[in-house]
């Protein structure tokens, strides 16, 4: 007899124990809500204000399409002194001409997008290709949406139909048919067999 009760008053003291804890856990885990607090986190620079998985749009100007952009992951800066846009998955940008025919396509593995300046900074495996099929390699490419010119200082690589031709610096406008390479470091020919 004595047994029972002394496991019931282990059992009570185990369900005490286990209230008590949860109570106390409760209590330090909630913190509180006070406006001012919650302007500090909302105000912060650092943390997006948007964030978007898949995301895919269409930029046009009088009903006509004249970007297309994809992404795996868009976070969006509003907050920050400058605002911006961060794709640290990549991206893949269509442009199109007036007739709506795609006159350069570009794809890179990290990207940002500074809204004020209207300028996107393209790096890591950046691949643009031209509607003549011409494509262009290199590590960063600068995007001026505003002017319309690409550019950049790094190393690139421009691979024709007939030839491979290598290089540091690099300016065209933004359908890349007209382009200037700032340093040649080489050509090579592409045999067709």
């Amino acid at each position: 007899m004595k047994m029972t009760s002394f496991f019931k008053n282990i059992i009570k003291n185990k369900t005490a124990i286990a209230m008590l804890f949860a109570v106390l856990f409760f209590t330090l885990a909630c913190t509180s809500n006070k406006p001012e607090e919650i302007k500090a986190i909302e105000a912060n620079q650092n943390t997006p204000s948007l964030e978007r998985v898949d995301f895919e749009t269409f930029i046009s100007d009088s009903g006509k399409v004249q970007y297309h952009v994809t992404t795996p992951l868009l976070l969006n800066y509003d907050k920050a002194e400058e605002p911006y846009q961060e794709y640290p998955k990549g991206g893949h940008i269509i442009t199109y001409d007036t007739a709506q025919i795609i006159s350069s396509e570009i794809k890179c593995k990290y990207a940002i997008y500074t809204e004020k300046a209207a300028i996107w900074d393209l790096r890591n495996n950046v691949e643009a290709i031209n509607s003549d099929g011409v494509i262009f390699n290199t590590e960063q490419l600068f995007w001026d949406h505003k002017n319309g010119d690409i550019y950049t200082e790094e190393f690139v690589k421009i691979t024709t139909e007939d030839e491979i031709i290598t290089g540091y610096g690099l300016t065209a406008k933004e359908n890349m048919r007209k382009y200037n390479l700032k340093k040649m470091s080489g050509t090579i020919g592409i045999d067709e067999e």
